[in-house]
């Protein structure tokens, strides 16, 4: 491990890489604590506190938890990554269903720039509709916005346009670390505002007393456990067995190998537990519009916590795990492709009962993966419900799986990097 490491940092254009990476991290990490001018920080203390037993400031320390941090500084940063997230999901679905999408995501690249660019504007759109819901929300709490003489309406309009700019700096950077640097920057961005909350989370939990730090040891040990059965998980295979015809090319004979189709037991990763926690925190992000209408505050509470949020999160993450898995991982492609490299499934026919074969092994692997992800993502919340330990909540199951999936995808982009310059990778 060590050794790899080092070789990354020898190789000039991967150490600029990696530097970059940690460069722009810093920085949103510094734009989570740089105020939004005007706000009144007095007037603001308590709104974020777990220990305030309103519908509303439940939700806001729900929407907190989502920024890392970033909103109880009514920073510039507070919307986070969410907007570009939710955008991202839409637009993920629409292409399933609308034709003319569809066709640019298999355009390749000119495709999905143009998808990206779609995505661009639908963030803006979001961003700019939380902006304003904050502000509904922060004035619900009795909390004027004004200063110097001047009209409120200008102050309001300058927090919109913080917020509003800061939500789409938050999608540059994660683009240009993406681009530039080591990773998925949307990826890394999460894992900082987990990564952000933990040491408060651990003096949180201890509260300066024994039994709080016997606790804090057994979750820790708990959270060791579970580390490497996500591990096993995230690296299972289903290898389906692929021979090659033989067959004559100028004066070679090519093919007449046997070899193997590997299928990940968890195709989608972690993507299906951010696209089900992005959408039960949608009402979350509609209740702040109507701070003052009780059924929609009860709803958006709902569906943030207890039961209800539960179940939904099951159901969402084991359909997500499928629709995301069917559109990164297509069998009719796949079996078209094995046909015209002459390759066939020993024992099935090529063409459509080779798809179907596929498609059948990827539905039996997928509902295990799906199952196993949702009681990681909603035990540690069941758990808080009856503990009320702030590590459980900041680093629970959702927050394990996304932090190991994103460790273990960034050192495998680290070590095809390495060795493509004939060095040895982290394990040899």
């Amino acid at each position: 491990m060590l050794n790899g490491l080092k070789n990354a940092f020898r190789i000039k254009e991967l150490r600029e890489k990696i530097l970059f990476t940690i460069a722009m991290l810093v920085v949103y990490r510094i734009g989570a604590h740089v105020p939004v001018p005007g706000i009144p920080f007095q007037g603001m203390l308590g709104l974020f506190s777990t220990d305030n037993n309103s519908v509303a400031a439940g939700a806001m320390a729900l929407l907190n938890l989502f920024s890392g941090g970033a909103l109880s500084y009514v920073s510039v940063f507070s919307l986070g990554i969410m907007p570009y997230i939710t955008s991202s999901i839409i637009l993920q679905m629409l292409q399933a269903v609308v034709p003319s999408l569809h066709e640019l995501a298999r355009e390749g690249e000119v495709g999905q720039t143009k998808i990206t660019q779609y995505s661009r504007y639908l963030t803006l759109a979001l961003a700019i509709l939380n902006s304003v819901g904050y502000l509904f929300l922060f004035k619900s709490f009795g909390i004027s916005f004004n200063g110097a003489g001047a009209p409120e309406i200008i102050f309001d309009l300058m927090i919109v346009g913080t917020l509003t700019a800061g939500a789409m700096l938050i999608m540059w950077i994660g683009e240009l670390i993406t681009q530039r640097g080591i990773g998925n920057g949307m990826s890394l961005i999460i894992f900082a505002n987990i990564m952000a909350g933990l040491p408060q989370a651990i003096f949180s939990s201890t509260e300066g007393n024994a039994g709080g730090i016997i606790t804090m040891v057994i979750i820790c040990a708990i959270i060791l456990l579970v580390i490497p059965l996500i591990v096993f998980l995230e690296r299972g295979q289903r290898r389906i067995p692929v021979s090659y015809a033989k067959r004559v090319v100028g004066r070679r004979m090519m093919g007449g190998q046997t070899t193997y189709l590997p299928i990940k037991v968890n195709t989608a990763g972690v993507v299906p537990i951010i696209f089900a926690s992005a959408l039960l925190y949608f009402p979350a992000q509609i209740a702040v519009f109507f701070p003052g209408i009780g059924w929609i505050q009860a709803v958006a509470s709902a569906l943030s916590t207890g039961w209800l949020n539960w179940v939904l999160n099951v159901v969402l993450i084991v359909f997500f795990a499928y629709f995301y898995t069917s559109m990164v991982f297509n069998p009719d492609d796949t079996a078209d492709n094995l046909k015209k490299q002459g390759g066939f499934i020993p024992g099935v026919r090529p063409g459509r009962a080779t798809a179907a074969y596929i498609k059948n092994a990827l539905n039996k692997i997928t509902l295990p993966s799906a199952v196993f992800l949702a009681l990681i993502a909603i035990v540690p919340s069941i758990i808080f419900s009856f503990t009320g330990n702030h590590l459980i909540q900041a680093f629970g199951g959702t927050s394990i799986l996304i932090m190991v999936g994103v460790v273990l995808d960034t050192v495998d982009k680290l070590e095809g990097q390495i060795k493509m310059y004939d060095y040895d990778g982290f394990f040899k």
